[in-house]
């Protein structure tokens, strides 16, 4: 083993004593979810190098395995058969050396990056990151022969500086092959908007910069963080999560790729999800042939109540990316979610009238982790009105979530101002396509809420914090009539240590 390797090993040790300390005691964590991807212990952020290599899936991830809050960056490592049984691994990449390691230096670590099948090695390619140095951000890749030991090269970095008249902030590299060469994106900005510098190679080691592939403009933020351009029909897809973008967290462009002069053109633009807890989304195509998604369930602007319990973050459900028609995105929970389910109870059709609420959970057989799908009849609404449904609310139903359709506006709102003493405050809207009905998925786990239209077209998720005892679930009208045609719900099983 290199010299490299041996500091490198040494900590990883320390990085996994640190874990296997703190991990004590989460059994008691009242917020730990049971279905979602956590940590083991302490922060979570990004989602990187999400690969599936000789039929395991491997979730890499932002690290810091010494504190709650956020520090010098591992990455933490799991492989799944299924996308929904994990299995914690090993760290692995530890902050090590000069360009991703600085005594005393608390903002120094392996940034986020990508990972790749290269013959029978997983191959991950990362941002060295060094605050107070110049540069400040390089690439740098590291490869394992049995998926779970990582060896950094000594080219390492493979890129080192960015290219000349872009920001020193040039992170997140995103590596895939087209017509058997390597190619990746990083996240940068020029002139105050995102762009996303494109380099070609054909060993991962030796880089060619190949120019801009995509500017932003104004409205999209000033620096583009972990993008991810994958092609997927006849198309090409770019996600880029903006920084300082209005209300905007991660975009996804549906366009042309053209790899010869290396440009991107887009020719649609949508926020992937409405909601305020996503970010940092990453996809890989799977041995099926799947385009999949996984996000940070959390984002820089909210609390972490969390933290009180030894722990911080989390992933989103999987989601399957489809491009309909060339141009509309769909996002679809992965198949393999229905494999959670469990105590199936489905319900006659519900008229209700205005002003009226039924509890559609007296014998509080769904608790704090359940699906519920449910199809709102709208032939019948008023313009002025509302309908929709009440979430772990409490028995005074003074604390509760709403989800509901401003029928007017043919807006889809979430709403946690109300959600519990330590839930984030808001009020969450998105523009649903709807004439005759409105049709949910909707998934709870502990401290989360993901809810989509059944189309996959929208998506609202945000962290949530009731009281336990909060287990109240009510069906409601404002102002509206409604027919509820269906409605089917499940507990959804625990299987996230």
């Amino acid at each position: 083993m290199t010299i490299t390797n041996v500091k490198h090993s040494k900590q990883i040790d320390r990085a996994m004593e640190a874990i296997e300390e703190e991990k004590k005691g989460l059994d008691q964590a009242q917020y730990r979810l049971n279905y979602h991807f956590m940590a083991p212990a302490n922060w979570i952020n990004d989602p990187n190098g999400l690969i599936q290599h000789n039929g395991l899936y491997h979730l890499f991830y932002q690290h810091h395995p010494y504190s709650v809050d956020w520090g010098p960056m591992h990455w933490g490592h799991a492989t799944s058969s299924d996308l929904i049984n994990w299995q914690h691994e090993s760290v692995a990449l530890a902050p090590s050396e000069e360009y991703d390691y600085e005594e005393g230096n608390e903002d120094i670590g392996c940034f986020s990056g990508s990972a790749v099948s290269n013959g029978d090695e997983i191959a991950l390619i990362y941002t060295g990151h060094v605050i107070g140095k110049s540069p400040k951000e390089v690439q740098a890749a590291a490869f394992s022969k049995d998926g779970v030991h990582f060896n950094k090269a000594e080219k390492n970095p493979v890129i080192k500086s960015p290219p000349e008249g872009l920001t020193e902030d040039f992170r997140d590299p995103k590596v895939w092959k087209h017509n058997g060469s390597w190619y990746m994106v990083v996240g940068s900005s020029i002139n105050g908007n995102g762009a996303i510098p494109l380099y070609k190679s054909k060993d991962l080691l030796e880089w060619t910069y190949m120019g801009v592939a995509l500017n932003g403009d104004a409205a999209q933020g000033d620096m583009w963080e972990c993008p991810d351009l994958f092609p997927i029909g006849d198309k090409h897809m770019l996600v880029v999560s903006p920084m300082n973008m209005t209300d905007g967290k991660n975009i996804i462009m549906v366009g042309e790729m053209d790899y010869e002069k290396g440009k991107f053109i887009p020719e649609s633009v949508k926020e992937i999800d409405e909601g305020d807890d996503f970010y940092a989304a990453q996809t890989f195509e799977d041995e099926r042939g799947r385009r999949i998604l996984i996000a940070w369930m959390d984002t820089w602007k909210t609390d972490f109540p969390t933290k009180d319990e030894g722990w911080a973050g989390a992933m989103t459900i999987p989601r399957q990316v489809v491009l309909r028609d060339d141009q509309k995105v769909k996002l679809l929970p992965v198949a393999e979610i229905e494999d959670l389910r469990e105590n199936h109870t489905s319900y006659e059709p519900l008229h209700l009238s205005s002003n009226e609420l039924v509890d559609i959970n007296l014998q509080e057989t769904l608790q704090h982790s359940y699906e519920i799908m449910i199809n709102f009849n709208l032939t019948e609404a008023n313009s002025s009105g509302r309908a929709g449904l009440q979430l772990r609310t409490s028995a005074d139903g003074t604390e509760r979530t709403e989800i509901y359709l401003n029928v007017k506006t043919k807006e889809l709102i979430v709403d946690t101002t109300l959600s519990g003493e330590k839930s984030h405050k808001s009020i969450r809207k998105a523009k649903v396509d709807v004439e005759n009905n409105l049709s949910l998925r909707i998934f709870v786990d502990t401290c989360s809420l993901e809810v989509c239209t059944t189309d996959g077209e929208t998506w609202i998720t945000q962290r949530i914090y009731p009281d336990p005892k909060s287990m109240g679930i009510n069906v409601f009208t404002e102002s509206t009539e409604v027919l509820i045609e269906e409605i089917q719900t499940w507990t959804l099983k625990k299987v996230i240590d």
